[in-house]
């Protein structure tokens, strides 16, 4: 069980459960609350355990349902499926040209003239389908977007409506499984559009910065931009988001001159306390998975107490948080020893002969 600080990427308790029920995260937070830590706001996925902690525990503060596992994380393969079945069908379609060399006599060919008119029928309607697909899945992720093509902040109703809309659409291709998965989708929409409101409210506080405000809004996209870059695995699609966030960097630095470093920091500032998704654990997870994997599941809760201790200490050396530790971030009080040093020191002051030498 963690919980992450999403500002700083500071891992606040880690605790290893034997299983992840609602008294379980109850326990969990109420821990942070007695060591200072009052949660001001909620990101998760649908985790049954942590809904119903979060109802009993914190009912009144807003969760809000982790973007990427409820349209992505949903939706997403499926993708990959309609269009391995597209690829498939093509094969096929090919395998029944190939044969018609092979038949000889009149009906045998045109047997196998119908088998490749049939296997051409099911290629067509399998790409249809892949491409009606993508279009609607990406159309979706992109209503997830804070900012429009334009720089403006989105309406969420809209967003709200046209995602209701593009669910519809899914529903429409009559596959059983993909309509259990838009289901899924369905509930959490109540849930799914809660960082509009943070968004909003900060958005409100950088139009109140005396600076040009298509400038506000080109430095919105590149941020916007640099989250997709961040995000996106594949090669071209980085590479489009890079070129795209340098191109409204540029336009800004136009619009500001000599203001635009001090201007860009207020705004990467601001708009990065808005959090859609708990991407961040699954980095967190990223880092420990390789210690579990190691220790064939019989992980320690000492273990993980040092993994938090060295993710919490060490020093980022590239990304936005480059040259700081998590725990600088959090706390605002500079760290001048490395983590290992730190944990050297704890040692030496509970046993001070550890370290020292007898002649």
């Amino acid at each position: 069980m963690v919980t992450v600080e999403p500002i700083s990427s500071a891992i606040l308790k880690i605790k290893l459960a034997d299983s992840r029920k609602a008294e379980d995260w109850k326990k969990h937070w109420n821990c942070l609350k007695d060591n200072g830590y009052y949660a001001v706001y909620l990101v998760s996925d649908e985790g049954k355990g942590i809904c119903t902690a979060h109802q009993q525990a914190l009912a009144n503060i807003i969760r809000q349902s982790d973007t990427y596992h409820a349209i992505a994380h949903q939706l997403g393969h499926w993708v990959k499926n309609f269009e391995t079945a597209a690829y498939r069908a093509i094969k096929q379609e090919y395998d029944r040209y190939d044969k018609l060399d092979s038949a000889k006599s009149e009906p045998v060919i045109n047997k196998k003239i119908g088998e490749y008119e049939q296997a051409q029928k099911i290629t067509k309607e399998k790409i249809q389908i892949y491409e009606d697909y993508r279009y609607v899945y990406l159309c979706l992720i992109e209503e997830l977007s804070l900012f429009d093509d334009s720089g403006n902040l989105r309406d969420p109703k809209k967003a709200e409506t046209h995602i209701t809309t593009g669910l519809d659409l899914l529903e429409a291709f009559k596959n059983s499984k993909l309509t259990k998965t838009v289901n899924k989708v369905r509930r959490t929409m109540p849930n799914l559009f809660h960082y509009f409101d943070r968004a909003q409210s900060i958005v409100n506080d950088l139009m109140a910065l005396s600076c040009d405000q298509e400038a506000l809004r080109a430095l919105c996209l590149a941020w916007q931009y640099r989250k997709g870059v961040v995000k996106c695995k594949k090669t071209n699609a980085r590479q489009y988001h890079s070129m795209m966030e340098q191109f409204y960097l540029e336009l800004a630095e136009v619009y500001l001159h000599q203001d635009y470093s001090f201007i860009k920091i207020q705004v990467d500032m601001k708009l990065d306390q808005i959090v859609q998704s708990s991407s961040l654990v699954e980095c967190i997870n990223s880092i420990i998975r390789p210690y579990l994997n190691n220790s064939k599941n019989q992980i320690t809760q000492q273990t993980l107490n040092l993994i938090m201790y060295y993710h919490n200490h060490r020093r980022y050396i590239d990304g936005k948080r480059q040259g700081k530790t998590p725990m600088e971030i959090l706390t605002g009080k500079k760290q001048d020893k490395d983590w290992i040093e730190l944990i050297l020191d704890m040692v030496e002051e509970k046993n001070p002969s550890l370290f020292s030498f007898s002649r």
